[in-house]
């Protein structure tokens, strides 16, 4: 199954002009091309959380073990990203991971929820995972929060969730700087802002889906889930349109907040052939002072 085609850069500027000047609903009823994202981002837009955020809930899609060679090598690296979580200073956070089938390694703590999936799905079946996770947020999360979408071999930084809850942005956060790791090579790159030094950099949710955290009140109606329902069938390069047209503009983090593994073995990405640019990225823009090694190795407790 493949993710809902992204919206072209031209219509996406057209589209915020517009529903700035005549108004979400307005532009509801004139403009029949809308994706089912967008008209959830627009039916979204009146409204604002309201509850103090209490919880980050990171929703994990875990790829089957039919599609993968190393299953416990799989179950290895979601302990990693899961430890990752335990290991967060806030201890207020939940992680709900779908997949058919659940690794006997999974950590004994009732933050961490399983959901099983048994769709049948014709080729990757991540965005029917995704579906589920969002529409089961309501049955397992606290009713005000932000909601993040988390590849199963990511490893968030143990800042991640105070950051979040202790500076409460209205629309949610977005991973602007982050470091991608290639396990193949041993290397660190950092991603980021584009900047006169580096022209061709690109900023992290550019190049990997545990990018963005999303406001949610519950209590404001179904119009919260099916906007983060939608939102998640497209690929991460259409996260931070889609919040801003819901009215959901996202804050950059402080610091780098996640590290994204490459060439691990299981990748996904590299059996379409979409890893290659990233691993040179990762050499183009390649950390190699030894002290920042050892502490971005010593934050995220990366193996090299």
């Amino acid at each position: 199954m493949a993710q809902t085609p992204a919206t072209p850069k031209a219509r996406r500027a057209r589209l915020l002009l517009l529903s700035a000047l005549i108004g979400p609903e307005r532009l509801l009823q004139r403009d029949d091309a809308l994706q089912a994202s967008e008209r959830a981002a627009l039916a979204l837009r009146p409204t604002r959380p309201k509850a103090p955020a209490t919880t980050a809930v990171f929703l994990i899609p875990l790829v089957g073990q039919h599609h993968v060679q190393d299953w416990p090598g799989t179950s290895s690296r979601l302990g990693d990203t899961l430890n990752s979580l335990l290991a967060q200073s806030d201890p207020n956070w939940t992680a709900i991971i779908c997949g058919q089938d659940r690794p006997d390694t999974l950590p004994d703590d009732p933050r961490i929820i399983f959901l099983p999936f048994s769709e049948a799905v014709e080729g990757n079946d991540k965005w029917r995972k995704l579906s589920a996770l969002t529409r089961a947020l309501p049955d397992h999360a606290p009713k005000a929060g932000y909601a993040m979408t988390f590849d199963a071999d990511d490893i968030a930084h143990p800042g991640l969730v105070a950051e979040m809850l202790q500076t409460q942005a209205p629309g949610g956060y977005l991973v602007e700087t982050g470091y991608v790791l290639d396990k193949g090579a041993g290397a660190i790159g950092l991603a980021g802002r584009r900047s006169l030094r580096h022209p061709l950099r690109k900023p992290f949710w550019k190049l990997c889906g545990s990018c963005a955290a999303l406001r949610y009140d519950l209590a404001n109606g179904a119009d919260e889930v099916a906007f983060l329902h939608e939102m998640s069938q497209h690929e991460h390069r259409m996260f931070p349109y889609l919040a801003k047209l819901a009215g959901r503009g996202l804050r950059p983090f402080s610091r780098p907040m996640v590290t994204y593994l490459l060439n691990h073995g299981d990748n996904f990405g590299a059996r379409r052939g979409r890893v290659g640019f990233k691993t040179r990225f990762v050499q183009r823009y390649r950390v190699t002072d030894p002290a920042e090694i050892d502490r971005i190795k010593l934050e995220f407790s990366l193996n090299l």
